[in-house]
């Protein structure tokens, strides 16, 4: 199989391009490079079994020729990483993350390629969802411009594959974490550590709780549920059993990192910025119907990828 990996580069996507390369496939990337690092991926560029085509989603000529390539089936993970960049650049998402997928699939018809897994993520639901949040919680009322431009993209692969009749994959993501990361709480938290070893600020209350799921286990969960669900749309929610607290993740972090005696300080208010969810948990019931099951619940991922995120840093 050939497979194109869109944002193959970064964080999810080379976890992603390793198990595709240990299982045989051959692949293709298309990444621009602005938050994907080529070294995450080089090996694989170097012995031949990854072609890197350095490109933008935007361009709809740059995902035509990824496209071009003699694509089986598309895993689209590229999109803006930054929830908060939206909110001082409103139409980041919209290009990046609407646009880029429009354009991802057209491309995909105009060269014949039916198959796509896409990376949505749990923002689509909202902050009034129940918890655990089921697949079929509606309508989603997404509070940040990143949530509505994944709304967005599953609503355009759910009409290519009503229209055209594509075969789909949706995998709305819990909190994704591990080694490799380039942003988020924990790589946040070590930064401002190494900064300033006597403080650790906060976001909010430290009461934010939400689920995470180790970087390695999301992979595999994808390419488990994409050999068990044969729909022609498929629908999952990837995450953990459980939840972590931001003030346990900071403490962690603190212990991880031996700055006992660094203290922990709160800027105070339920949310750490604009569109932030204060408490998520996503109901993953139907991934474990298929056989699947995390290696790593919420706390043991933060811990992981604490330990693995201080290595890389310690390494720079």
């Amino acid at each position: 199989m050939r497979a194109l990996v869109t944002g193959g580069a970064g964080f999810i996507g080379s976890h992603l391009i390793d198990r595709l390369i240990s299982r045989g496939d051959d692949v293709v990337v298309i990444d621009n490079l602005s938050s994907g690092q080529l070294s995450f991926i080089e090996p694989h560029v170097k012995t031949g079994k990854v072609v890197l085509v350095q490109g933008d989603l935007c361009n709809p000529d740059d995902v035509n020729q990824a496209m071009a390539m003699d694509i089986d089936c598309v895993y689209h993970l590229a999109a803006n990483p930054d929830i908060r960049l939206g909110t001082r650049v409103t139409d980041t998402d919209l290009k990046q993350g609407t646009i880029a997928t429009y354009n991802v699939l057209e491309a995909m018809r105009s060269n014949g390629v039916v198959n796509i897994a896409f990376a949505s993520s749990s923002v689509v639901y909202g902050e009034d969802a129940p918890m655990p949040t089921p697949e079929d919680h509606g309508p989603c009322m997404p509070i940040s411009l990143y949530g509505a431009s994944k709304q967005a993209g599953e609503g355009l692969i759910s009409s290519w594959v009503g229209t055209f009749g594509a075969k789909a994959w949706i995998f709305r993501f819990a909190n994704i974490i591990g080694a490799r990361g380039t942003h988020g709480v924990i790589f946040d938290f070590i930064h401002k550590l190494k900064k300033d070893p006597t403080r650790l600020e906060v976001l909010g209350n430290g009461l934010q709780e939400k689920s995470y799921m180790e970087v390695g286990d999301c992979v595999d969960a994808i390419l488990h549920v994409m050999e068990h669900a044969k729909e022609q749309l498929n629908l999952y929610n990837l995450g953990s059993h459980d939840t972590c607290s931001v003030r346990r993740i900071a403490e962690i972090v603190v212990e991880v990192t031996n700055n006992h005696g660094a203290a922990i300080e709160y800027t105070g208010g339920e949310r750490g910025w604009a569109g932030d969810i204060p408490r998520a948990r996503l109901g993953i019931d139907k991934m474990l119907n298929t056989g699947f099951d995390v290696q790593m619940n919420s706390e043991a991922a933060v811990r992981h990828t604490a330990k693995c995120l201080l290595e890389e840093i310690g390494t720079e």
